[in-house]
């Protein structure tokens, strides 16, 4: 004697089996979407130029020679609770256009080339600006990589590092 399931229960277990792959499809996408990346993009035309998964601990940083001061500047980054903050900045000498002082619980130290290493910055951005050099390159360093903004962006582009969600580049673009 076999015991076979009556049509109607068969039809319950198929719409119980569809309802399950669905929801968990819905899971994994929602997961997917809701990752966060560090995008770089114009803010002029809204076109993304890199995006790395946005994993806390993730470093980057972007230099340049200042516009006025005419020596390096190197501005180091971290990815901290989904957040873009300031982890250092450092530069050759003083001058107009640099830090001078010393804020609330930063410290400065020296550099193995006799640069200034600033340290300490309680400062988050969303998102963090940057205009390319017309005269000079800004480089952006990223996980291991130099990347010429210049070469990538072009002269005087307006770019934007923010940590967005996969579901924010889908539904609401990059223009802000």
């Amino acid at each position: 004697m076999s015991f076979a399931p009556s049509a109607k229960i068969r039809k319950r277990l198929i719409a119980a089996a569809v309802l399950m792959i669905i929801i968990t499809a819905a899971a994994v996408l929602i997961t997917h979407m809701s990752s966060e990346y560090l995008v770089l993009y114009n803010s002029d035309t809204g076109s993304m130029h890199i995006s790395r998964k946005a994993e806390d601990g993730l470093t980057f940083s972007v230099e340049f020679v200042h516009s006025v001061n005419q020596t390096p500047v190197k501005d180091t980054y971290i990815i901290e609770d989904g957040q873009i903050k300031a982890l250092s900045t450092v530069y050759r000498s003083f001058g107009a256009g640099v830090q001078t002082a010393l804020g609330e619980g930063q410290t400065m130290t020296y550099d193995e080339e006799g640069n200034m290493v600033i340290t300490g910055y309680d400062i988050t951005y969303d998102p963090l600006r940057y205009i390319v050099g017309t005269v000079s390159d800004h480089i952006l360093e990223i996980d291991g990589e130099k990347i010429s903004l210049r070469n990538m962006c072009g002269r005087n582009a307006r770019v934007v590092f923010k940590v967005v969600t996969r579901f924010e580049i889908l539904t609401k673009g990059l223009l802000q």
